[in-house]
Order: C-alpha cells, then structure tokens, then sequence
C-alpha cells in the first residue's frame, strides 16, 4: 500500500531535506534577490513546519510528543517563526522587517536536529550537561576573575587607553581577549607607545603576567576541569554497569552451586 503524501511529515530525512532547503533560501535571501518569491517559499517551508508538528501531536499525541527534548525544541522554533508569515503580505511594513527576518532565522536551528543521527549523541549531550552541572563554580570563579581584574586594569590605563579601558565595559571585553590568547599584544603595545619607558615597562610585564595567569593557566584549569568531568561522568556509568553485571554473575554462581550440591546430594 503507497504511502500517504503527508505522511512524509513523519520521515526524519524528509524534514531533514526540508530544513536544508530552507536555510539555502534564508542565505540566497541575504543578497536581496528575488525578495518577494522567497518570502513566498520561506512562508510555504514555516507552513511544512506547522503542518509538521501538527500532524505529529495529532499522531504520539502531545504527551508522547512533547516527551522528547527535540520536539520541544523544535516546536519553540516553529513558534518563534510564525510571525514570519506576515512577511510576503506586507506585515515587515509595520514592525520592521528585518525584526521578521530574525525570527525567520530561527528556522535554521532545526538543522541542530542532525545532531541526533550522530552516534552516541544523547550520551554526549547528557555528558556535556553533567559536566556543566559539576564544573559551573569553575565557570562561575574564572568570571570573577575576568571582572576583578578588568576593574584594576580600568583604574590603570583608563586614561592611558581608552579604546580598551575607558569603561567597565570595554575592560571586560578586552580582559577577555587577553585571557583567550587573541591579539594580546596589541594591548601592551598600545599603552607603551603612550608611556614612558619605564611605565612602558611594568605595563608589559603586568599584562604578561595577566596572560600567564588567566590566559593560559587560567583556561587551561577550566578546560581540563570540564573534560575531567566529562570523563569521570562516563566512568560512574560504566563502573555502575560493571557492578551490575558482577551482581549477576555473582547471583548465577551461587545459583549453580545450588544447582550442584543438589544434584550431588541426589546422587
């Protein structure tokens, strides 16, 4: 028997094919051709996506569907979407466009759905959670860090570089760039080039002390930190497998001495 037309709704290759189409018309979109011919299709794939959902809550029924993590992240996105309907009707003419091209964009989100063809991928996901769980007053000191020392630093070239730390806020930004390793020289440099050498001087020690302190010890703590906790998470679960597979093998050894001196004593 042929296979019902919107039954397709229910095939994951087939919706992933269809979320692939769409992020290739969210990017031909962006060079501003043929704009009122993709809105159409954009709207026609926001469409698929409803009659989507819809036909799979009509089908698990909305606790069955809504049981999975992806189908309510899938459904947040389609509902976030919906207003991009109004697009090809004129409706970007009354609360900007480009606030319904934002939320146009969050169709390409359900792309994330591949992750879960990926082998293992909800065990990573689970691991990644647990290791976020563990690891978070890490996450939460190495701020603290980043916030202190973007306070001193402020106090120290404030006036001396402005363009990295006339405000707290650009101190920030740009203790962070020093502790990711990314154009920190840059930062020293500008301020030696505006002291004299001996303020010159310190200034460079200070910031490579920084960048030895935060940048590489810093990250290199926290990043071995959440793998540790990554892998030790794995290792409870597979200690917690062996233990019960000893349990049973333990079980089946008594039960065949049993089994045994049974017999034996029959005999």
């Amino acid at each position: 028997m042929p296979m019902k037309p919107y039954k397709l709704l229910l095939n994951d290759a087939f919706i992933l094919g269809i979320i692939l189409l769409n992020a290739v018309v969210i990017f031909i979109s962006g060079f501003g051709i043929a704009e009122k011919p993709l809105d159409i299709v954009e709207a026609l794939f926001t469409l698929i996506f409803v009659f989507e959902i819809g036909l799979k809550i009509r089908t698990y029924g909305a606790p069955g569907y809504f049981a999975e993590h992806w189908n309510k992240f899938d459904f947040i996105v389609v509902l976030l979407s919906l207003p991009s309907l109004a697009i090809p009707f004129g409706g970007g003419q009354f609360l900007g466009t480009n606030i319904f091209m934002t939320l146009r964009i969050f169709r390409v989100f359900k792309s994330f759905r591949m992750i879960k063809y990926l082998p293992n991928a909800n065990s990573f996901v689970v691991s990644v959670q647990r290791a976020l769980q563990t690891s978070y007053i890490i996450f939460i000191g190495f701020f603290v860090l980043i916030f202190i020392t973007a306070l001193i630093s402020g106090a120290f070239f404030r006036e001396v570089a402005p363009q990295y730390f006339g405000n707290p806020m650009r101190s920030l930004y740009t203790i962070f760039q020093l502790f990711s390793v990314e154009g920190w020289y840059e930062i020293p440099n500008a301020i030696a080039q505006e002291s004299s050498p001996t303020a010159a001087f310190f200034a460079k020690l200070y910031f490579s002390g920084l960048l030895m302190v935060g940048g590489i010890m810093g990250l290199s703590l926290v990043n071995s930190i959440f793998v540790d906790a990554m892998v030790s998470d794995n290792n409870d679960d597979l200690e917690a497998e062996i233990k019960k597979l000893t349990q049973q093998v333990h079980s089946l050894e008594q039960k065949l001495d049993q089994f045994i001196q049974t017999n034996g004593r029959d005999a």
